[in-house]
């Protein structure tokens, strides 16, 4: 009878003889991580793959055919990668789309000020982070500044051995009696998280030396003034790099899990590929954590601008294109965590180290802002893991009446395309250090490479 019933079990029980690859893959993974701790960084990174493989840079109205294998850089922000094969658009297109920036914490358009000895850089943070996890860590600044003059000037600052770091005070345990009463999502106020840039006064100056001493340096290196900081974009993200977790290595602790672990595999599946008959597209998308708006986010135009321009060259019809076609919503889900088990339903919840997670319907209780996948879709998608010796398991984002969150599957299930959302499980979500297990990376890898065929 036990052959009847259904338990979930490690990629070690599994497929013990795919940790080797799996740990080789975590290697490339980890160093993916550390040079794309932006959504800019990340598409440099992956154009700099993308163009290693063969694949060419596009724009909208572009001549294609079959065999073309070209990339969308749309702004430095976001990404779309196809492969267009040989079989009719008609019959559908296989689709996975993932996500390239993670919570953060980003300068304001006016951030600089001083106060009684010190210089600060007011700060807004984005996405859904725990704004107490941001204290009194290690910090790096990455951007672009437009000069006035035009000019687009990166920055990247707390990386490198030699680099100072950056800092958001936190209040000493002593003096923190009040503080220690007020609930976690208030004991940090957003308007706190001021970053701590500089302590030392410009010799002669009298009225705001330490500003002005921080905006000597910021010019002699990068030939910006204040004003500059108008129109700039400036994150704030934790200095560390991608580690190995525990004696046995198993496990990879870094920033920006949420969502470069999907995304990552995503792109290598469909450079890896071999397959010349399905025609492919990898979305890397923007904005996720926000509501997946504007030109970069998922729920922009350019994906959909994108199908109807292959669909038109290749003589076939957009909107049977898009009714043909799947998707693989490539985002995290979380981690059973049995330190944290009152908010999870165990049976439901992803196990880490037992492959990637097919996740039905995501939202919140009642499942609100979910896609909700059909039973026909997640069958289909079993099939092809099952048949390509995928491990693989079922989530669940926590109990019901816990919470919830989102993806960018809606967005794409609303033009017309069976969506589903897979992929890694991560403990400590949303936190400026997340945990992955290296088998279930490897995992989403080889489910993004099947579906790909």
């Amino acid at each position: 009878m036990e052959e009847l019933v259904y338990k979930k079990k490690s990629s070690y029980e599994l497929a013990p003889e795919k940790t080797e690859a799996a740990f080789a893959f975590a290697k490339d993974y980890m160093r993916f991580l550390d040079s794309s701790k932006t959504e800019r960084e990340a598409v440099e990174t992956a154009v700099a793959a993308a163009e290693a493989a063969g694949f060419t840079p596009y724009k909208l109205g572009d001549a294609v055919k079959v065999g073309d294998r070209r990339y969308l850089n749309n702004r430095g922000k976001s990404l779309i990668l196809f492969r267009v094969g040989s079989e009719s658009l008609n019959c559908g297109i296989r689709i996975t789309a993932a996500h390239i920036d993670s919570p953060r914490i980003d300068l304001k358009q006016q951030p600089l000020y001083e106060a009684d000895g010190m210089a600060f850089f007011k700060t807004h943070y984005y996405g859904g982070l725990r704004k107490y996890q941001w204290t009194a860590i290690p910090l790096s600044l990455h951007g672009v500044v437009i000069r006035a003059d035009g000019e687009s000037v990166r920055i990247s600052i707390g990386e490198d051995a030699g680099d100072p770091v950056f800092y958001i005070n936190d209040l000493l345990p002593h003096l923190a009696a009040a503080q220690s009463k007020e609930p976690l999502a208030s004991a940090i106020k957003g308007e706190d998280l001021n970053l701590l840039c500089g302590s030392a006064p410009l010799a002669g100056e009298d009225d705001d030396a330490i500003k002005k001493n921080v905006l000597k340096l910021l010019h002699e290196k990068y030939g910006i003034i204040e004003s500059d900081f108008v129109s700039a974009e400036l994150e704030i993200v934790p200095a560390t790099g991608a580690r190995d977790i525990g004696f046995d290595r198993a496990l990879i602790g870094s920033y920006g899990h949420d969502d470069r672990v999907c995304a990552y595999p995503a792109l290598r599946a469909i450079l890896d590929t071999d397959d010349t008959t399905h025609t492919q597209i990898c979305v890397l998308a923007d904005k996720e954590e926000i509501g997946s708006m504007g030109v970069s986010g998922m729920q922009s135009a350019v994906f959909c601008d994108l199908v109807d321009e292959l669909a038109a060259a290749l003589g076939a019809n957009p909107r049977v294109c898009r009714s043909a076609s799947t998707c693989l919503s490539a985002d995290v889900t979380a981690a059973y965590d049995p330190n944290f088990a009152s908010v999870f339903e165990k049976r439901n919840s992803a196990i880490i180290g037992a492959g990637v997670a097919m996740c039905k319907y995501t939202g919140a209780r009642g499942k609100s802002g979910s896609s909700d996948a059909s039973a026909e879709l997640v069958g289909k998608i079993r099939a092809i893991l099952d048949g390509a010796g995928v491990v693989w398991q079922t989530a669940e984002l926590g109990k019901v009446d816990e919470g919830g969150g989102g993806t960018v599957a809606m967005f794409i299930a609303n033009r017309n395309i069976d969506t589903l959302d897979i992929g890694v499980p991560v403990i400590s979500m949303h936190a400026p250090f997340e945990v992955v297990s290296k088998v279930d990376v490897y995992s989403a890898y080889e489910a993004f490479k099947a579906f790909t065929k």
